[in-house]
């Protein structure tokens, strides 16, 4: 058994940490993109559009995020593409967090009493026009809490990535775990790093809906 005292362990799940974090923001903002370009295809796209866009949403949606990481990092392979568990892990958890925040944002865009939309035609604004002056800031204000929550489900959503060997903050609890037969320690120090990650984005969160209540 390898000796390994409390500073040991944390400084080791910091590493990992880094990783954690690195994955998550590329998957959020990588989903943000993604997310952004298929709302706006679902709000200017023609009927067949807005059916396949239904489609690959409630495809994400309806499936685990693990069989996802599977089909990602194995699928590829068996295609003949070499792809790494960091790129199969960043691809798969971009196209998750895309289809979660296409219907997040379009929930805002829709919150947007009809009266906003008619003013907006009523000046003869085109639909890009009425969602970058009229609709889009009013649904920005909307969306920042829940996107921001989001962003707590995808840090957390990360850790499935070890299954396909992705060495992060799960994964190094898992090694470290194996290497020093402590895993009451270890695990208690990694749910203690996933909270310091996630509660002050809940927090936030929290705080930005008490103040949209307070200005409704």
């Amino acid at each position: 058994m390898v000796e390994f005292t409390l500073w040991d362990i944390v400084r080791n799940l910091l590493i990992a940490a880094q990783w954690t974090v690195y994955l998550s923001l590329l998957a959020f903002v990588g989903g943000a993109a993604v997310g952004l370009a298929l709302l706006l295809a679902r709000l200017r796209g023609a009927a067949w559009v807005q059916r396949g866009l239904d489609a690959y949403i409630q495809l994400f949606q309806g499936t685990p995020l693990l069989m996802q990481l599977f089909l990602a990092y194995f699928g590829l392979s068996l295609a003949g593409l070499d792809v790494s568990a960091w790129t199969a892990a960043a691809l798969a958890l971009t196209l998750y967090s895309s289809a979660y925040m296409t219907d997040i944002w379009r929930g805002c865009v829709q919150a947007i009493p009809r009266g906003q939309w008619e003013a907006a035609q009523s000046l003869a604004l085109d639909m890009g026009q009425t969602l970058r002056h009229v609709v889009g800031p009013q649904a920005l204000r909307i969306a920042i809490a829940p996107t921001v929550g989001f962003l707590v489900q995808v840090i957390k959503g990360t850790a499935l990535a070890s299954v396909i060997g992705f060495v992060e903050l799960t994964k190094a609890g898992s090694m470290i775990s194996n290497a020093t037969f402590a895993p009451f320690k270890v695990y208690a120090c990694v749910a203690l790093f996933y909270f310091v990650l996630c509660w002050p984005l809940s927090a936030c969160s929290r705080m930005l809906e008490r103040k949209l209540r307070r200005a409704h």
